[in-house]
Protein backbone atom coordinates (compact mmCIF):
# COMPACT_ATOMS: atom_id res chain seq x y z
CA UNK A 1 0.00 0.00 0.00
CA UNK A 2 1.05 3.55 -0.86
CA UNK A 3 2.07 6.11 2.19
CA UNK A 4 1.68 8.55 -0.47
CA UNK A 5 0.50 9.26 -3.70
CA UNK A 6 3.05 8.85 -6.74
CA UNK A 7 4.51 11.72 -8.65
CA UNK A 8 3.11 11.69 -12.12
CA UNK A 9 2.64 13.46 -14.85
CA UNK A 10 -0.78 11.56 -15.31
CA UNK A 11 -2.67 13.73 -12.68
CA UNK A 12 -6.00 11.77 -12.92
CA UNK A 13 -4.16 8.42 -11.50
CA UNK A 14 -2.68 9.99 -9.03
CA UNK A 15 -3.71 7.97 -6.18
CA UNK A 16 -2.50 5.86 -3.13
CA UNK A 17 -3.96 2.17 -2.90
CA UNK A 18 -5.22 2.01 0.36
CA UNK A 19 -6.41 -0.68 2.84
CA UNK A 20 -10.10 -0.70 1.22
CA UNK A 21 -8.99 -1.10 -2.06
CA UNK A 22 -5.77 -3.26 -2.03
CA UNK A 23 -7.77 -6.79 -0.87
CA UNK A 24 -9.95 -5.73 -4.02
CA UNK A 25 -6.82 -5.55 -5.84
CA UNK A 26 -5.31 -8.27 -4.54
CA UNK A 27 -7.86 -10.88 -5.22
CA UNK A 28 -9.33 -9.79 -8.78
CA UNK A 29 -6.61 -8.17 -10.38
CA UNK A 30 -4.88 -10.55 -12.70
CA UNK A 31 -2.22 -8.48 -13.62
CA UNK A 32 -0.84 -5.07 -14.04
CA UNK A 33 1.25 -3.13 -16.70
CA UNK A 34 3.24 -0.70 -15.40
CA UNK A 35 4.69 2.35 -17.33
CA UNK A 36 7.47 5.41 -17.00
CA UNK A 37 6.91 8.49 -17.45
CA UNK A 38 8.62 9.11 -20.74
CA UNK A 39 6.18 6.15 -21.79
CA UNK A 40 3.30 8.03 -20.71
CA UNK A 41 3.96 11.47 -22.59
CA UNK A 42 5.24 9.61 -25.41
CA UNK A 43 2.24 7.72 -25.73
CA UNK A 44 0.12 10.65 -25.04
CA UNK A 45 2.02 12.90 -27.95
CA UNK A 46 1.87 10.04 -30.65
CA UNK A 47 -2.59 10.23 -29.53
CA UNK A 48 -2.06 14.30 -30.22
CA UNK A 49 0.08 13.80 -32.94
CA UNK A 50 -1.69 10.80 -35.53
CA UNK A 51 -5.18 10.62 -34.15
CA UNK A 52 -5.42 14.33 -33.50
CA UNK A 53 -7.11 13.88 -30.14
CA UNK A 54 -6.26 15.97 -27.49
CA UNK A 55 -6.14 13.67 -24.34
CA UNK A 56 -4.57 14.00 -20.86
CA UNK A 57 -1.90 12.00 -19.62
CA UNK A 58 -4.18 10.03 -17.71
CA UNK A 59 -5.53 8.52 -20.93
CA UNK A 60 -1.66 8.33 -22.09
CA UNK A 61 -1.54 5.54 -18.80
CA UNK A 62 -3.36 3.37 -21.16
CA UNK A 63 -2.08 3.68 -24.47
CA UNK A 64 1.52 3.22 -23.16
CA UNK A 65 0.63 0.09 -21.56
CA UNK A 66 -0.59 -1.78 -24.47
CA UNK A 67 2.59 -0.48 -26.51
CA UNK A 68 5.22 -0.87 -24.72
CA UNK A 69 6.60 -4.50 -24.18
CA UNK A 70 5.53 -6.27 -20.72
CA UNK A 71 1.81 -5.06 -22.04
CA UNK A 72 2.15 -7.02 -25.52
CA UNK A 73 3.34 -9.88 -23.95
CA UNK A 74 0.21 -9.84 -21.11
CA UNK A 75 -2.04 -8.59 -23.59
CA UNK A 76 -0.60 -11.44 -26.33
CA UNK A 77 -3.51 -13.69 -27.54
CA UNK A 78 -6.76 -10.95 -26.62
CA UNK A 79 -9.23 -10.65 -28.75
CA UNK A 80 -10.51 -7.22 -27.52
CA UNK A 81 -8.61 -4.41 -26.14
CA UNK A 82 -10.62 -1.33 -24.93
CA UNK A 83 -8.95 2.05 -23.70
CA UNK A 84 -10.41 4.62 -22.56
CA UNK A 85 -8.93 8.01 -24.22
CA UNK A 86 -10.84 11.37 -22.49
CA UNK A 87 -8.96 15.35 -22.37
CA UNK A 88 -11.52 16.59 -20.22
CA UNK A 89 -8.45 17.65 -17.75
CA UNK A 90 -6.28 18.96 -20.06
CA UNK A 91 -4.07 22.23 -19.11
CA UNK A 92 -1.88 22.40 -22.23
CA UNK A 93 -0.12 25.72 -20.77
CA UNK A 94 0.71 23.39 -17.43
CA UNK A 95 2.51 20.73 -19.48
CA UNK A 96 5.69 22.18 -20.25
CA UNK A 97 7.22 18.47 -21.49
CA UNK A 98 4.51 18.66 -24.00
CA UNK A 99 6.23 21.49 -26.29
CA UNK A 100 9.47 20.62 -28.62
Amino acid sequence: MNEAPPVTIADGVKVSIGHNTWPIIRDLVDDVICVTEEEIMDATRLVWERMKLVIEPSSGVGVAAVLNENGKRVLAGRKNIAVVLCGGNVDLEAMSWSRK
